[in-house]
């Protein structure tokens, strides 16, 4: 509790801290939708776009990646979205196309037009997001807080909405709603978070957190409503060990927090087999 004490005096295990909880929360509720629509590998593909739009960022210069990050994922979970109603293209074979392509394009560039001398730590970091948690600055921060309350408001506004897209898409349409308009933000509030994850778990663990607490809450509970809230407290759990635990023992964030995801998710299947 001493050490731990003392790590909580610096600024950057505080920002950890609160940017991962954040986005723990919102990967969890999206996450218990994409799951039950199986979209639940969007994550990778998503991710592994963001991997090539960073290394486009970092080849040309640019300052802030997240000015040409968060575009280029949002309109690829628009033209994943679309394709994946392609009667040619199915949502799965699209996000494989996607993800290999874009990972493979990323690393090419990186490798092409290198501009640093350690070319294996600066992919190693954003694929496993092994310490880009700890050197958030106050601004990145901030920036992770407006978006993660903006996520939280849209899916408790639109719960209903979403509930209903979720199970029945095809009832849902004939009774009115919009089932187009509300996939859409499904999909473009999932790239806003992916590429705010890539901080915290990196672009090749982000599934996990999406995946996991979901399945967990499946294996004990059974309203979409009680599945959804102890997804979020699961995942917030989960996240928050797993950086506690990365500080003090000095093992990577992201594979720590997966690990114990892993662990929660085993404990609630033995629970949900017993029940």
């Amino acid at each position: 509790m001493s050490k731990l004490a003392l790590y909580m005096q610096y600024p950057f295990v505080r920002y950890a801290l609160i940017v991962g909880v954040l986005i723990a929360l919102c990967s969890s509720l999206l996450g218990v939708t994409l799951v039950l629509k199986r979209f639940s590998f969007i994550g990778d593909g998503l991710s592994h776009v963001a991997f090539g739009a960073i290394a486009i960022a970092s080849v040309i210069g640019v300052g802030n990646d997240m000015l040409i990050v968060m575009p280029v994922t949002v309109i690829s979970a628009i033209l994943l979205l679309k394709s994946g109603q392609n009667t040619h293209i199915k949502g799965d074979a699209a996000i494989a196309m996607i993800s290999v392509g874009a990972l493979a394009f990323g690393y090419l560039l990186m490798n092409l037009f290198s501009t640093s001398a350690n070319i294996s730590g600066d992919v190693c970091s954003t694929l496993f997001g092994s310490t880009s948690i700890l050197t958030l600055t106050g601004a990145e921060t901030v920036l992770c807080i407006v978006l993660s309350v903006a996520v939280v408001v849209i899916f408790l506004v639109f719960y209903n909405k979403i509930f209903a897209v979720t199970f029945d898409e095809s009832f849902a349409k004939a009774t009115g709603v919009k089932t187009d308009r509300y996939n859409l933000l499904i999909a473009v509030i999932t790239a806003v978070i992916i590429v705010l994850a890539m901080n915290l778990v990196g672009s090749l663990l982000i599934s996990a957190l999406i995946i996991f607490p979901a399945l967990s809450a499946m294996r004990i509970f059974k309203s979409f409503k009680s599945v959804t809230v102890f997804s979020a407290i699961f995942s917030v759990v989960c996240a928050l060990a797993g950086i506690l635990i990365s500080i003090l023992a000095g093992t990577p964030v992201g594979s720590t927090i997966v690990a114990v995801d892993v662990l929660a998710y085993a404990i609630c299947h033995v629970i949900g087999a017993i029940r």
